[in-house]
């Protein structure tokens, strides 16, 4: 089947090159799309630059969440499960591919994805071109140009039949999972199941952090957020105590205390931690409970 026609989006063009299976899916906010996909240059010899089969994994987004190749939402979802399309994009819609694209081959890699994109906005990347690493994205950061995507819809995923990672997650979502952690991690405690508390301590604090990272340093809501990642680092500790992981522990109440140092009177219990060995005989603190009704942040 070779039906070309333009989608109801400009700069788009839609050619279907094999039907895909049953009605037309609904694609609510939160949706996970699985998808396979193939990235070409559009000239002559339709040069490839990505092959998501090349990867162990296909790719997935979730719609909604803010991708930093928005028009791809918009691809999946004018299409059927099983689908294979094949779409051409205005350089309107791809300036941002280098960037996604990178980001793609540093998680094949086993690397942080966000490598060399900390503090900076995506198109603030757009001058670092000079960094990805290859040079066919490089061109494409110098010279934003039309790209072909062949997508192949694997998989459309009901918003409520997964856990929710926290990367798709919104700040407010963040802020509700945190107590229900923090909770989860008090009945371990109060189970003896230590090591499974400290997991949920730990998922906790990455969730405040997460949400701590996008907030500018000194306002209000920076505090708020700040203030709650301590209690539950305690927590955490003690839970190490129980495990009898005392190198962790000292690490981490070493950073308590060089964080709040200014706080601190003297500098005495400075000194007492990090002079002593923890041992399990010390007595460790409570649970520390919050506003929130408990969180833990790592």
């Amino acid at each position: 089947m070779e039906e070309t026609y333009l989608l109801n989006y400009p700069g788009v063009k839609k050619k279907i090159l094999a039907g895909g299976n049953g009605p037309m899916p609904h694609f609510p906010p939160g949706t996970k799309l699985v998808f396979h996909f193939q990235t070409l240059l559009d000239n002559f010899e339709r040069t490839v630059i990505d092959d998501s089969r090349k990867a162990k994994a296909p790719m997935e987004i979730f719609v909604g969440k803010m991708f930093k190749m928005e028009v791809w939402e918009t691809l999946l979802t004018s299409m059927r499960i099983g689908e294979v399309a094949e779409f051409w994009c205005d350089a309107v819609h791809t300036g941002l591919y280098p960037i996604v694209s990178k980001g793609m081959r540093l998680i094949a890699q086993g690397k942080d994805p966000l490598e060399g994109q900390r503090h900076t906005c995506g198109m603030g990347n757009m001058f670092h071109y000079n960094t990805t690493g290859w040079p066919e994205l490089d061109e494409l950061m110098r010279t934003p140009q039309a790209l072909i995507f062949i997508m192949e819809l694997i998989q459309v995923g009901d918003p409520f039949s997964y856990k929710r990672e926290s990367w798709i997650m919104d700040k407010d979502e963040k802020m509700k999972e945190v107590p229900s952690l923090h909770l989860q991690g008090n009945a371990l405690v109060r189970q003896g199941r230590f090591r499974e508390a400290a997991k949920k301590y730990q998922e906790a604090v990455v969730l405040l952090r997460i949400v701590l990272s996008k907030e500018m340093p000194g306002d209000e809501d920076y505090i708020a957020v700040d203030r709650l990642i301590t209690p539950l680092v305690l927590n955490y500790c003690q839970c190490m105590l129980e495990l009898e992981e005392y190198y962790e522990v000292l690490e981490h109440t070493s950073d308590l205390i060089h964080k709040h140092k200014e706080e601190m009177r003297g500098g005495e219990e400075s000194h007492q931690w990090g002079s002593k060995p923890v041992t399990a005989a010390h007595s460790s603190p409570p649970l520390r409970e919050t506003g929130l009704g408990g969180v833990c942040v790592f």
